[in-house]
This record gives C-alpha cells, structure tokens and sequence, in this order.
C-alpha cells in the first residue's frame, strides 16, 4: 500500500464522488485538464489494484493505493541503451511536448538515435518552427492532451502545410482517456508513455518507413 496525503483543502462528498471522472476538475479553466486522476485510477486499476480516499474540508486529503504482491521473480535486465541499437537515422523531427522534463528526455533520445530535433513546448511554437525552417520535417512527434491545441488538431494543421509529414502520438493517458481525442484509429500510430530508447527507436522506424 503506497499512501500520499496532504494538507490542503480537502474535498466535500460532491466532489470526492466525480475525482476519477475524466475531465472533470475543479480548477480554473485552463489550469486543468482534469485527466491526472483517472489516469492514476486506470494505471493502478491496469495492475489489479484499487484506491481508496478520505478527504473533507479543511482537513487534506489522503490516497491509498493497494497493489497486489508479486509473485514471480525478478526479470532479467535488458539493455537499452542506444549504443546497442543499429538505427541509421537522418531525418528531421518535430518534437512537441509541454512538459519540459519529457521534452528534454525525448530530445536526448532522439539525438542518440542519430534524428535532428527540433523542439517545442507548445502546440503555437510548434507552427511556427514548421513555418520557419526551410528543410524538410519528416515526422511530427507530439503529445496528445495539451493547452491550447490537442496533438491531432496539430498533427491536422501542419499536414495541411506540409504535405506527407508523418506523425507519431505520444501520451501517458490510458487508452480510454486517449480514444475520445481520435488518435486511435487504425491509420495513426501511437506509442505509450513511458518507452525505453529501443521502443522510441522501432517505433520510429516503423512510422517513417
């Protein structure tokens, strides 16, 4: 059981009922997506496990979430660094990701692979980039959920100025969060946060080629 409590506002039985809803926040518009949540009631449910909460105002708010004992043994290590992949990249990217940590992994990544990078944190920077570099951009590879402009609408915009540019979706939202924003159809790839480099690499490969 892993517990997490703080010491804010807590939350009235009107609210604590919707929490794991999708979309469904109370902050202010355009301060939350309202998807933390039920994204970390579809991981832990994913895993069998379960959470409970006891919250009321004034008072914070605790989480407890159960999983369930494993009982096999440990996994072989596998290695995945880049060194002991054989990607010969040399295409362009257009990397768009409004969390910088992830933006600056990802990048790291990418430039391991042998990719040029070109980087974004957001959806209107990501327009403008495309608009100003005069080479080709082989592959957009974007976040779903972001403020402003989902990752499809992008993925739209820039197809419509840049004829034949693949596209890769990335998120860390579960499936059924993910399936509303269209990027689940069979025409469109897509790959689950968080990857090692290996899977970044066949991925990639697989879209581009």
């Amino acid at each position: 059981m892993l517990s997490v409590t703080d010491n804010g506002c807590g939350m009235d039985e009107s609210v604590k009922k919707d929490i794991f809803e999708p979309f469904f926040t109370t902050k202010e518009r355009k301060k939350g997506t309202g998807l933390g949540l039920s994204t970390v009631y579809g991981i832990v449910r994913q895993y069998k496990g379960n959470i409970e909460v006891d919250s009321e105002p004034g008072h914070g708010t605790t989480f407890r979430l159960y999983f369930p004992v494993y009982q096999g043994s440990a996994p072989e290590k596998s290695d995945h660094t880049a060194e002991n992949l054989t990607v010969q990249a040399k295409e362009t990217i257009l990397l768009v990701e409004d969390e910088h940590p992830l933006l600056a992994m990802a990048q790291q990544m990418l430039k391991r692979l042998g990719y040029h990078v070109l980087t974004a944190d957001s959806p209107k920077k990501a327009i403008d980039i495309s608009r100003n570099h005069p080479e080709k951009i082989h592959l957009l590879m974007t976040d779903v959920i972001m403020p402003g402009m989902t990752g499809r609408d992008l993925a739209d915009r820039l197809s419509g100025e840049r004829p034949g540019i693949r596209c890769l979706y990335v998120s860390g939202y579960t499936s059924d969060v993910i399936a509303p924003q269209g990027v689940l159809e069979n025409d469109v790839h897509f790959m689950q946060k968080p990857f090692t480099i290996k899977v970044l690499a066949t991925k990639l490969r697989e879209v581009l080629s």
